[in-house]
């Protein structure tokens, strides 16, 4: 039996948005198992009054990075206050004249994707104005049961990472939702609605659920596989694939030879992944960001072959430290903005891979003890076997 989304059991909690000015931040993979979307169903059903929109905006028709400001939705002309860019936050104004805030989003299950601390924001502004939330739960593409990765150091907090938890974290965004609210003092009043039929242990094809690309350069659920490794790559001066077929899947700079770097990799022998050369041209898909547009890059792309053995945080850890160690032109870009951290303290959570303080086998040994410690907190707020 396929999973029932959160969404899907909109009737079954109807009394909760019955006679209420609702708001809603939501995206393309806001629909039920009938294609229907959440705009249109809260809409049609209930009183909703305004949309918000996270990064890529309501429609996801915005590239990674690109801000807006706010407009009206063409099919609904409802108001749409943008939450990225300056804004990231919903202002006392914008809540206003709403009682629920209603968030459904598909998230990827890694914490450096904004959309999960978009929530915490939304769900902070909730608590500090007096406004009830509302998630409709979705599934972890990547399992909810597998933790990987340390936790976050707060001094390298950021929109892509927020509070101490580790980059894959095993949880579902109701679930995130919870742990946000009581283990991080939110304390607003949330009400998550959960899914029907699933087991923690799932992987995306295994709910039944149809897959709509939450953001541009997140195509496919493998490309959740291969963005929780490789998007550390952003905070270098290597390309990870973005403005390709294939983003997050492809790894290079038109200094690499792929060749050497697919032996390099593959050596490793690194669980349930191979590595294969590649060649690739990044094509323009973001203004701010030219890193290799219109050049031939050489590199690899990344196949996983078993997602049970599969370790995406130790297999792009792993990478970095190899490009850095065969290639002397390998950098870490410099600060964004005046008085901010390295992009790859952000991106990793912590500045001792920057540094390269510790071997890999180091860094392996303690994100393990740090994911066993998140493993213990995080099964307080399971809702599902």
């Amino acid at each position: 039996m396929a999973v029932k989304l959160g969404i899907d059991q909109l009737e079954k909690y109807s009394s909760v948005f019955a006679g209420k000015r609702i708001g809603l931040l939501t995206n393309g993979t806001g629909i039920n198992k009938k294609f229907e979307s959440t705009v249109d169903l809260l809409h049609k059903n209930f009183n909703l009054v305004k949309l918000f929109a996270p990064e890529h905006g309501v429609r996801g028709n915005l590239q990674a990075g690109v801000t807006l400001e706010g407009y009206l939705d063409e099919r609904t002309q409802l108001p749409v206050v943008s939450l990225y860019g300056a804004n990231r936050r919903p202002s006392p104004e914008t809540l206003a004249d709403i009682d629920i805030f209603a968030f459904d989003i598909q998230n990827v299950g890694s914490r450096f994707y904004t959309y999960l601390f978009s929530m915490a924001y939304i769900m902070q502004a909730c608590a500090e104005n007096g406004k009830k939330m509302v998630v409709f739960d979705r599934p972890n593409p990547l399992n909810a049961k597998d933790v990987e990765g340390n936790i976050l150091d707060l001094s390298c907090k950021s929109f892509i990472g927020l509070y101490p938890m580790p980059q894959r974290y095993g949880l579902t965004i109701g679930e995130c939702a919870n742990l946000f609210n009581s283990e991080y003092g939110i304390n607003c009043d949330l009400t998550v609605i959960p899914m029907e039929g699933y087991r923690r242990d799932m992987y995306f094809e295994e709910t039944g659920v149809n897959w709509v690309l939450p953001s541009p350069n997140i195509p496919t659920i493998d490309s959740c596989f291969a963005f929780n490794a490789t998007c550390i790559f952003e905070g270098t001066n290597l390309s990870e694939g973005r403005g390709t077929t294939k983003p997050f899947n492809f790894v290079g700079a038109p200094w690499i030879d792929g060749a050497i770097l697919e032996e390099a990799l593959n050596a490793l022998e690194l669980p349930g992944v191979k590595f294969r050369a590649h060649y690739f041209t990044p094509m323009p898909y973001h203004p701010k960001d030219g890193k290799h547009q219109g050049d031939m890059c050489g590199g690899v792309e990344l196949h996983v072959l078993d997602r049970n053995t599969f370790r995406p945080v130790k297999t792009g850890v792993s990478m970095l430290y190899t490009v850095r160690d065969l290639y002397p032109e390998f950098k870490y870009l410099p600060p964004y903005r005046e008085g901010g951290r390295q992009m790859i303290d952000y991106n990793t959570g912590n500045t001792y891979i920057r540094e390269g303080k510790y071997t890999i086998d180091e860094v392996m040994a303690l994100y393990a003890r740090e994911s066993v410690e998140f493993i213990r907190i995080k099964s307080k707020y399971h809702l599902y076997e």
